[in-house]
């Protein structure tokens, strides 16, 4: 099992599809790696040499920006945008969708279950002491 950027990818697929498991690295960016660092896409990662897995991990550790510093990245640019109260920051404050998506029906994913705005029960009658009647 190779370790590539704190991931540990699967032994049994092929490298062009263990790499899309590291956090920022996707099908078209595998490709690009793989090129540069000139392995074969067909190549298990179990049958990955030492040498090649050592330049796969220099290749992405020097030109891409991946797991940790990436999701940071992401989580500051969401917070600048709360910070300098756009719109969008605003979205994502109040947990709605951000890129203009309908919120009346669907949008069930950034809103979370429904909570069902019911009608209030009132108190039963028979907790309360009965009205005397006048004259009786």
């Amino acid at each position: 099992m190779a370790r590539i950027a704190g991931v540990d990818l699967p032994s049994e697929k092929r490298i062009e599809i263990a790499l899309t498991y590291i956090y920022g690295v996707g099908r078209s960016t595998a490709k690009k790696i793989l090129a540069t660092a000139g392995v074969s896409p067909d190549l298990r990662v179990k049958n990955l040499s030492d040498e090649d897995s050592g330049r796969l991990r220099n290749i992405i550790e020097r030109e891409y920006k991946v797991e940790g510093s990436l999701r940071s990245e992401m989580a500051m640019n969401v917070k600048r945008l709360m910070d300098i109260g756009a719109y969008r920051g605003l979205r994502h404050r109040r947990g709605l969708p951000v890129r203009g998506q309908r919120t009346r029906t669907n949008a069930r994913t950034r809103k979370g279950p429904k909570k069902t705005a019911g009608a209030m029960k009132k108190p039963v009658a028979a907790a309360r002491p009965a009205p005397k009647k006048p004259g009786g």
